[in-house]
């Protein structure tokens, strides 16, 4: 089975270092557990420590140009953690996306295209704004009420999201599972084997690429 490469890229603040789950060693486990369960090599990692703000701008970010770089070199993807690693900037994110470098997200899975990213980075946005609007008002209004922040519908808004791409991929699996039953039964007996067989009939993966043993392994899991 040929391993694909991948690229890493990790981003703290030195405010954020010793946050849970914003720190250096929990996305590095997260995005090393990813790796390992989707059959991939990291072939290079990239730590971005940042230490102000206005640093959504790419040529504050070194590393994160460095890692674009890099998976253009290796003709691979460039994979964070978490979404808000790369930006909460939809603007920003969309300008990555024009370097045509995929990324994947571990905290999503590797099904997700580039429309589903943008609209988490749409929420990501919008729900950093309602925040920072709702902090202002609570430091203006009397302290001792107390104001809760964050907004109950960009939540539900979340879930919906997951929900959708949790219901195209199972439809997605109900349609191929069946193909893949048929190949088995005229002799395909290992993953690659398999995977052959969809490439050559023209199946596509849920992300609309080509199949590998490890996609088929996933798949076959799903079921």
């Amino acid at each position: 089975m040929t391993t694909r490469a991948v690229v890493t890229y990790i981003r703290v603040s030195t405010s954020q270092q010793g946050r849970s789950g914003l720190g250096i060693e929990a996305q590095r486990q997260a995005l090393q557990s990813f790796a390992k369960a989707e059959g991939l090599e990291v072939v290079r990692e990239f730590v971005e420590v940042e230490t102000g703000k206005g640093s959504d701008a790419l040529d504050r970010r070194p590393q994160l140009k460095a890692a674009l770089a890099a998976a253009k070199k290796h003709k691979c993807h460039v994979a964070v953690a978490k979404l808000d690693r790369l930006s909460r900037d939809v603007h920003f994110i969309s300008g990555l996306m024009a370097h045509r470098i995929p990324f994947l997200v571990a905290e999503l899975g590797p099904d997700v295209d580039p429309f589903v990213l943008h609209l988490f980075a749409a929420l990501a946005e919008k729900e950093r704004a309602l925040i920072s609007t709702r902090t202002t008002q609570a430091l203006a209004a009397a302290k001792a009420r107390g104001v809760t922040l964050g907004n109950p519908r960009l939540h539900e808004a979340r879930e919906t999201a997951v929900a959708t791409i949790k219901a195209g991929a199972d439809q997605h699996a109900a349609n191929v599972l069946p193909i893949i039953r048929e190949a088995q039964k005229a002799g395909a007996r290992t993953l690659r084997q398999i995977a052959e067989v969809l490439n050559a009939r023209g199946v596509a993966t849920a992300r609309g690429g080509a199949w590998h043993a490890m996609s088929v392994k996933n798949m076959l899991a799903r079921a």
